[in-house]
């Protein structure tokens, strides 16, 4: 019997995940325990084994795709099984959910097949090779158009390129430019007449075409449906030509104010004047060659200004914008949810120190002067904050509704940069660990980050974060917190600099620190006699041995 296996659930938080590799292909004997597939979750890409044992049936998320946590993964069963029923289906989908969706359907005042039988219908009685053009949107604002004029009249030849007329929008009066070659039909709107976006403008077609139905039939399929006609369409008039659409003249067309000479207006076609804007040429220098002595794109391209002169009108950069879109990755869609949450829940606020560190560099010199032994200044912070957690537990605690929590074991979370974004494995019992226990487990964690190995437990259970940018030469910086961490210390770099000491002025090495608080759980006191322990130890990080 055929098995339907969803998308699994692989961390707390994932609510999508993608299929990153698929290790078995449709005709595959599956045993319980092959690895089927690893999946990209918001956290890290993980191996998912199969619980069943049969012939991988059906793939129903091919490589690089994303679907939602419990949707069609993959379908299991016997050699030859019938499986068509399951994906006419829906995967699985309840035969409840079914009666609801088409209860749903039945409802809408606007439905698919409806929307497809009206086009469906008006495509067939357009004549061959005749175009419908609809009021085009020139602006973002714009719902209605007027004609302020028709360059065209019934009868003319219009070729690719020409100005049909001129449209008034809210913003400016525009040019709008044929896209079809034929000859001009019908006019829908007389000069000074107003329309909605989409409505009828003018039909264009082979010479002698009767349009008069087309026009008719247009008006009648634009128009609003009685209360009793079901279901209600706004249909645009297809065609088996590509129609001028308003998204098509958005693309193409832009605001552009026409150039006007000594005798008069200039004729110029938009994307001829947005070529000469481009190149910096003043167009009163162009000689056209297009209907009427209209300058087009081929006068602009074949330019060439008087030998010696240079082209007159503004300078315009010739740099070219430039840019790629990148689909977010899980990681990055959780990273932006779960800040944006914290962020804008928790009140932060932040208390900012200097502390002085040559006695923890001195320290840490003599701690790696043991064989095979290394520790780093993020290990000391690591261990500083973990004793001095446990003195000072609302700082160690989580919020929730109903009350807060005050942690007595301590697993503090440390930020790790990865090339996706960002991740937080958790040292647990980090009190406990020695030094160089916390430097293994550290560097241990960091290193599985970075390939994307992290079990969900890894990255679960903390109770305080740490986040350090010394390595990347930072001095000071302020963190949003890993809730439901109700605290995370940012650690900027060493730096030497000028101090006091002693009443003398000397070189010393200090290095910055602050401390982002919930003001739910952690008042300013409490946070302030926290990083007081905290200075004590990491100033004289030999307590920390006692």
């Amino acid at each position: 019997m055929a098995i339907v296996v969803n998308m699994p659930r692989l961390s707390d938080t994932m609510e999508e995940g993608t299929v990153a590799t698929w290790l078995k292909k449709v005709g595959d004997k599956i045993e319980e325990g092959d690895i089927l597939a690893e999946i990209e979750t918001d956290k890290a890409t993980m191996e998912f084994e199969s619980f069943n044992e049969g012939t991988l049936l059906h793939i129903g998320v091919q490589e690089g795709e994303t679907t939602k946590v419990d949707e069609l993964l993959a379908i299991i069963g016997d050699e030859g099984e019938d499986i068509s029923g399951i994906l006419n289906g829906g995967g699985n989908a309840s035969a409840e959910a079914k009666e609801e969706t088409e209860s749903l359907n039945e409802d809408t005042d606007v439905t698919l097949s409806a929307v497809e039988e009206s086009q469906t219908e008006t495509a067939q009685e357009l004549p061959e090779g005749v175009i419908v053009v609809t009021m085009p949107r020139l602006s973002d604002t714009m719902e209605e158009g007027t004609v302020a004029t028709w360059l065209k009249k019934v009868g003319d030849t219009v070729e690719e390129g020409d100005i049909l007329a001129e449209i008034e929008t809210d913003k400016a009066t525009m040019e709008f430019e044929s896209f079809q070659s034929g000859t001009l039909l019908e006019i829908g709107l007389q000069e000074g007449e107003s329309a909605k976006v989409d409505s009828l403008l003018a039909i264009i077609g082979p010479a002698g075409t009767d349009v008069s139905g087309v026009a008719a039939n247009f008006s009648a399929a634009s128009a609003p449906a009685k209360k009793e006609d079901a279901p209600k369409v706004e249909a645009k008039a297809p065609s088996k030509a590509p129609a001028v659409t308003s998204s098509a003249v958005e693309k193409s067309q832009k605001p552009i104010p026409t150039p006007v000479t000594e005798n008069g207006r200039l004729y110029v076609s938009p994307l001829a004047k947005k070529l000469a804007e481009e190149k910096g040429i003043n167009l009163t220098k162009v000689q056209g060659s297009g209907e009427n002595g209209r300058i087009v794109k081929r006068d602009i391209e074949n330019y060439e200004p008087a030998a010696g002169a240079a082209s007159v009108g503004k300078f315009v950069p010739t740099g070219q914008e430039d840019f790629d879109d990148v689909d977010n990755s899980q990681m990055r869609k959780a990273i932006a949810k779960a800040l944006t949450n914290s962020k804008f829940t928790a009140p932060h606020y932040y208390l900012s120190v200097e502390f002085d560190m040559e006695n923890a560099m001195a320290f840490r010199a003599q701690f790696n002067s043991i064989p095979d032994t290394k520790i780093s200044y993020n290990d000391i912070v690591v261990k500083a904050c973990a004793l001095a957690l446990k003195q000072h537990p609302q700082v160690n605690s989580q919020w929730f509704a109903d009350k807060m929590r005050l942690n007595n074991h301590v697993h503090i979370g440390v930020a790790v940069a990865v090339p996706d974004g960002l991740v937080v494995p958790v040292v647990r019992f980090a009190n406990e660990q020695s030094l160089p226990q916390i430097g293994a487990e550290v560097k241990e964690l960091a290193g599985k980050a970075r390939n994307k190995k992290l079990t969900p437990d890894e990255m679960q259970g903390s109770t305080f974060t740490v986040s350090n940018l010394g390595m990347f030469g930072i001095d000071t910086f302020t963190s949003i917190i890993n809730q439901p961490n109700s605290a995370i210390l940012s650690v900027g770099n060493i730096v030497e600099k000028p101090v006091v000491k002693n009443g003398q002025i000397v070189v010393g090495h200090t290095m910055k620190l602050s401390l982002a608080c919930d003001h739910r759980t952690v008042d300013g006191a409490t946070g302030a006699q926290f990083l007081q322990t905290l200075k004590g130890y990491i100033e004289n990080p030999v307590t920390m041995l006692v």
